[in-house]
């Protein structure tokens, strides 16, 4: 099982996202630089998260021009299972892997603490081990975590069950009280049409080790490489 992990100027969990992948798949990632123009080939691809560029002009709005990006656009319309986190979220619905956008949190503050998810769609190639309805615990850590789109849009996402993911309480509760930075409709995570491009913000590959306070994150790289399989 090959995976790649997409390095940008400014990313800084590409280590964790190393970790996850090579935990999952038992092989180390390839890692990638963003000035690149080739994928090798791979099962996985991940963008992972930080500040690429420094999160100046929009998050992610650079780094979804750098050249990789035009290779990881064709493997991703190939059916690759492709995944970006936090930051690499931003650079996926900038470069149009995504619908919509993520904007400044609500409360305009940095946010970095575990928060609840559910599991809203569970027979996706990243969440196939997960029950529907499971809550899971991830970290974020945000600036820009609030998700956006039109009202059609949302509507769409949430009809053909492409929302993945909810910010949630312990027990499941979805409002606004528990909605941490001011997405709509609680969206922590979305797919694309085909099913196979994965963007979130909450961090999986931070919840994979009990040192590191949770292994939730497990069955999300688990669940790719089954499907993948």
């Amino acid at each position: 099982m090959k995976s790649a992990v997409i390095l940008f100027p400014g990313i800084n969990r590409e280590n964790d996202a190393i970790a996850a992948l090579k935990q999952a798949t038992g092989t180390e990632p390839t890692l990638v630089w963003h000035g690149d123009t080739e994928l090798p080939k791979t099962d996985i691809i991940m963008v992972p998260g930080g500040f690429s560029y420094g999160d100046y002009l929009r998050c992610g709005a650079m780094a979804a021009k750098s050249p990789i990006m035009r290779a990881v656009a064709e493997r991703a319309k190939q059916g690759v299972t492709t995944i970006g986190v936090c930051n690499g979220f931003q650079i996926l619905t900038e470069a149009g892997l995504l619908p919509g956008a993520l904007m400044r949190n609500a409360s305009l503050k940095f946010i970095c603490k575990n928060t609840h998810l559910k599991v809203e769609n569970a027979e996706t190639r990243f969440t196939n081990l997960y029950s529907a309805g499971e809550i899971v615990e991830y970290p974020v850590a945000h600036h820009d975590g609030n998700y956006f789109a039109d009202s059609d849009t949302l509507d769409r996402l949430e009809g053909e069950g492409r929302v993945v993911l909810r910010y949630c309480d312990v027990d499941g509760k979805v409002d606004p009280a528990t909605n941490l930075n001011g997405s709509q409709r609680n969206i922590a995570g979305i797919i694309n049409e085909a099913g196979n491009v994965l963007g979130m913000m909450p961090h999986p590959e931070n919840a994979i080790d009990p040192l590191h306070g949770g292994t939730d994150g497990r069955n999300l790289f688990k669940s790719m490489v089954e499907a993948a399989s």
